[in-house]
C-alpha cells in the first residue's frame, strides 16, 4: 500500500507559521491528487488545500487562502503545507491524502472521494 507520513506540527502563537510535510512512497505518485486535510477538535474532517494536474492545479478552501501554500518536491516525494499567519481557528489534526483517478469526477472533493492517508500531525495554534 501507498504510506504518507505526516510531519512538522506542533505549536505555535497566532500570527506564526509552519510547514507540514507529507513524505509518500515510490514514484508512481505525480498523477495523483494530493490534498491537505484537517480535523479541529469535535469537527468533521475538511479539505483546507489540494494539489493536481502534476501540481498545476491548486486550490484552497475559503478559510485559509492567502496564507496557506500547498506545493511538493516531485525528485523528494514530499508534498509540503506552508502555513503563515495562523490563527486559533487553524488548530487541529492535519492530514495528507492522495488518490489516483478511478474513473469519474476529477478532481476529487470528498474525503471519502481519497484513497490514501498518512496518521496525521496535530497544530495547535494558540
Amino acid at each position: 500500500d501507498v504510506q504518507l507520513v505526516e510531519s512538522g506540527g506542533g505549536s505555535v502563537e497566532a500570527g506564526g507559521s509552519l510547514r507540514l510535510s507529507c513524505q509518500y512512497s515510490g514514484h508512481t505518485y505525480a498523477s495523483n491528487c494530493m490534498a491537505w486535510f484537517r480535523q479541529p477538535p469535535g469537527k468533521e474532517r475538511e479539505r483546507v488545500a489540494r494539489l493536481y494536474n502534476g501540481g498545476g492545479s491548486t486550490d484552497y478552501d475559503d478559510s485559509v487562502k492567502g496564507r496557506f501554500t500547498i506545493s511538493q518536491d516531485k525528485a523528494k516525494n514530499t508534498l509540503y503545507l506552508q502555513m503563515n499567519s495562523l490563527k486559533a481557528e487553524d488548530t487541529g489534526m492535519y492530514y495528507c491524502a492522495s488518490t489516483p483517478w478511478r474513473g469519474g469526477s476529477w478532481p476529487p472533493e470528498r474525503s471519502t472521494d481519497f484513497d490514501y492517508w498518512g496518521q496525521g500531525t496535530q497544530v495547535t495554534v494558540s
